[in-house]
Order: C-alpha cells, then sequence, then structure tokens
C-alpha cells in the first residue's frame, strides 16, 4: 500500500478534532503525540488485506475508508464504512484479539488517518481510563452500525434497498455507478440488482444507461426508499 507516515506532532491537535478522544489526560496525550502517526493514503489505496497483520489503531481524520469481503466466488460485500473522526471495528477487535485481519479495506477517497501502535494501543488501554472508554465506545456504535446492516441484507427487500441507496448517492439527478457496484453497495447479486433496476425503470422512477442511473420520479422513488 502506497502511504506516506508524518509524526503525530507535539501537541497531537487532531486529538481535540474528535470528540471522543478529546478529554484525554495529559500522559496518554503525549505518549500519543510522541508515538503515533499521521498517514496518508491516496484514492483507491488498500489499507489493509486479508491475512495482513494489525499493528496499530487507525482513526480517520479526512477520506473515507470502506470496509469489505470478498467471498472465494469474488463477490464483494460492503460492511461499512469509516469517515472523518472514526475507527474500525475489525481493527479494534484485530487488535484486542491479536488476530491478523479478516478482511480489506479501500480508501474511496485520499485519506489522511492517525496510527497509534499496537503496543501503545494495549499501554493505554490499561493506563488511561479516558482512551479506554473512547475505543469502547466507538467499538461499540461500529458495532450497533454492523447490526443494523445486516439487519438490512435478511428482512428488507432489495427493491428498498437499492431505492435508499440511489437517493442517497444521488448528484443532480443522477447516480454514477455500474450495477456491479451496487451490487457490492448491497450485499447482493450483479443479476438480482439489474433485474432491481430494470423493474424501477419499468416502473418510471429511473432510466438505466452506461454506468448512470438517472432518476425520473424522485418523490416515487423516496416514498419506496422509506418503505419497510
Amino acid at each position: 500500500m502506497e502511504q506516506r507516515a508524518n509524526p503525530a506532532g507535539p501537541a497531537a491537535a487532531w486529538l481535540d478534532r474528535i470528540g471522543t478522544f478529546a478529554g484525554l489526560d495529559a500522559d496518554a496525550r503525549q505518549q500519543i503525540a510522541r508515538r503515533a502517526r499521521i498517514l496518508h493514503m491516496p484514492k483507491d489505496g488498500h489499507p489493509f488485506a486479508p491475512g495482513a497483520p494489525c499493528e496499530a489503531y487507525l482513526i480517520v481524520l479526512e477520506g473515507c475508508v470502506r470496509v469489505q469481503i470478498v467471498a472465494e466466488s469474488g463477490r464483494e460485500i460492503v460492511l461499512y464504512r469509516v469517515s472523518a473522526g472514526e475507527s474500525c471495528v475489525l481493527t479494534t477487535s484485530c487488535l484486542l484479539k491479536h488476530e491478523p485481519y479478516s478482511a480489506e479495506a479501500l480508501c474511496e477517497s485520499a485519506v489522511t488517518a492517525v496510527a497509534i501502535p499496537a503496543p501503545l494501543f494495549h499501554d493505554l488501554l490499561g493506563t488511561s481510563p479516558a482512551f479506554r472508554n473512547a475505543v469502547l465506545e466507538s467499538y461499540a456504535t461500529r458495532v450497533a452500525d454492523l447490526i443494523m446492516t445486516f439487519e438490512e441484507l435478511a428482512f428488507r427487500r432489495l427493491d428498498r434497498r437499492l431505492a435508499e441507496t440511489l437517493v442517497e448517492r444521488a448528484v443532480a439527478g443522477a447516480v454514477t455507478a455500474t450495477h456491479h457496484d451496487l451490487a457490492v453497495e448491497l450485499g447482493s447479486a450483479r443479476e438480482v440488482v439489474s433485474r432491481a433496476l430494470k423493474a424501477l425503470e419499468q416502473d418510471g422512477m429511473v432510466t438505466l444507461g452506461r454506468g448512470v442511473i438517472r432518476i425520473t420520479a424522485p418523490e416515487k422513488l423516496a416514498r419506496l426508499a422509506r418503505s419497510v
């Protein structure tokens, strides 16, 4: 993975930008400022891959990282995204269990992140109640998001989830994405998503083009997205 690393800085000013970590005690802040690093990763970079060792606790400062799993068949399923101010639940789990990664991460944009080395992460868990609480709070939030994702996959109809995704991703009445992109996003097969898109087109909600989906009935599509 292409990345550049710089010291986190003597003041660790980035801590104040992240609510859950803003209340750290002075000793924890000093240790993080001295030993943490700022990483700069390009768009489409891979912060980690399946089987890679987990060497640091990562907090995203800018940009967005997508975490996904890839089956032996090549099918991809998006688990969640990590945006500014958030940490990766899989990274936390791997650090706590001393295990390698079981999924991959992809930078959807240029990303700036803080990397707290694993030894320091474990030291602070034991010595800094504020750091421990911040890590656990972030972990609990991400686990709750994961549960919601699996509930959506298991219990909500695909056409509703597809409509919601199209509404969220639309820019100027259009979504730039392939059927494969949407299938990855929704945890489904491309063929299934293609059929669902065709049904939306037949209902007059969208018009399908090569790599672009134009929304022709936004209010109707929004009502479908809100339905359960």
